[in-house]
């Protein structure tokens, strides 16, 4: 189990962020905060993917003019990104918004930043600050200061950049903290996977306030994913991070969906839905395992909403081993798949047939599990593969006594 850091707790809506609240789920929408119809169908897109808050740009005022309709049409917390002009913020919290997402250097005038603060302060609205690396500012004032924490961060790779993101951390806090406002989120993303481990790191050992983490300009799915995964992954590991957010310049549904598995890989929060396991690329594969798999995939999550663990596995030599743990399971050959379920085998059916009756084996588990017939992870029998090669016991004699002929290792057909 990952021991998380104690942090404050911060209310959004109904959903609680740090202390003891799981890790939240955070994604944006793409599209124009003003095309009600469109960002409402967004949200909730997002929001029936696994979303548990999201953030709407709010760059001009028709688009916080139509935030009040919004929030009508939606169910999970809204919040709203303000950049530069300090009324949009102040019309956000008007309009119900549930939290405001501000980066105090980018508002000149500290008393426009003050008024931001009193009107959240009376709606209990908490205010995520961020200090991310594109948009700090007056990188050149306190060089004395800048010299002092460079000192002190001078082990770090980046031991100046994060010098300054404390530093102005440090001043915006300051002005929080005067007007007696502590509900306070905290961000420091960056586009270097290095800085975003170095920043967090440090600030969680500085503050008690709860953390946003995020790569920014993460990229396509294709490589964002690993310059996301990697420093959020390590961070939550060692128990840092409160709400997080995977970056990717894609559709908005992959950003909460890896956001989700890798928090249930983490054992962060608890699987909703069914968790696929499969064979990567191997030269005994015998059926079309990749189109199965992706078959597979798309109808469990049509179908199955319990977390059963489905092994999709193309040959006889590792199938049996990577199928022990699942509660539902298939391992292929010959065209053929023997599918089994807990340990136990239920059908052998050819390659045609494979995924109409692993789905129906899940779904037959599934009602079982809601009857209270069958638990979650329970194996009821060990796995007893097939003999690869003639009757029971010649096949392995053959292959320990370094005995087996060439050629490809053929699964029998079993008839039952």
């Amino acid at each position: 189990m990952i021991s998380r850091r104690k942090t404050r707790q911060v209310k959004v809506g109904e959903v609680l962020i740090g202390g003891d609240a799981p890790v939240a789920v955070q994604s944006m929408t793409s599209g124009y905060t003003h095309d009600i119809d469109g960002c409402v169908r967004e949200i909730n897109k997002l929001a029936a993917a696994g979303a548990d808050i999201v953030r709407v740009a709010v760059p001009e005022k028709k688009d916080t003019l139509a935030l009040k309709e919004i929030l009508h049409q939606v169910s999970v917390p809204i919040v709203a990104d303000v950049h530069f002009h300090f009324q949009r913020a102040l019309e956000a919290v008007a309009a119900g918004v549930h939290k405001i997402r501000l980066n105090p250097g980018n508002i000149n005038d500290r008393k426009q930043v003050e008024a931001v603060i009193d009107a959240c302060r009376e709606r209990r609205i908490p205010i995520r600050i961020g200090v991310n690396e594109g948009s700090i500012v007056e990188r050149k004032d306190k060089q004395k200061r800048m010299k002092e924490l460079g000192a002190v961060f001078s082990d770090s790779h980046h031991g100046h950049l994060l010098a300054i993101m404390i530093t102005k951390l440090e001043e915006y806090l300051d002005i929080f903290y005067e007007r007696n406002f502590y509900d306070i989120v905290i961000s420091a993303k960056s586009i270097d996977p290095l800085l975003v481990l170095d920043a967090y790191t440090e600030i969680s050992r500085r503050f008690d306030h709860p953390l946003h983490l995020g790569v920014t300009h993460a990229g396509p799915k294709e490589t964002g994913t690993i310059r996301s995964v990697v420093p959020l992954g390590t961070l939550l590991a060692n128990g840092i991070g409160d709400t997080i957010r995977i970056s990717y310049a894609n559709d908005p549904i992959y950003e909460v969906q890896d956001g989700l598995e890798l928090l249930y890989v983490l054992g962060l929060r608890s699987r909703k839905g069914a968790e696929l396991i499969a064979c990567p690329t191997c030269g005994r594969i015998q059926v079309d395992l990749f189109t199965l798999v992706q078959d597979v995939n798309r109808k469990l999550k049509e179908q199955i909403t319990l977390p059963i663990k489905v092994a999709v596995m193309g040959c006889v030599v590792n199938g049996p081993g990577e199928c022990e743990g699942a509660d539902v399971a298939i391992f292929a050959g010959d065209k053929r798949g023997i599918i089994y379920v807990q340990g136990e085998k239920v059908a052998n059916v050819p390659e045609e047939k494979i995924l109409d009756a692993l789905l129906e084996e899940c779904r037959n588990f599934q009602e079982k599990v809601r009857r209270g017939e069958a638990r979650l992870g329970e194996k009821l029998v060990d796995i007893i593969p097939p003999d690869p090669l003639g009757e029971l016991g010649s096949g392995y004699a053959k292959i320990a006594a370094d005995k087996m002929e060439s050629g490809a290792v053929k699964l029998p057909i079993v008839q039952g």
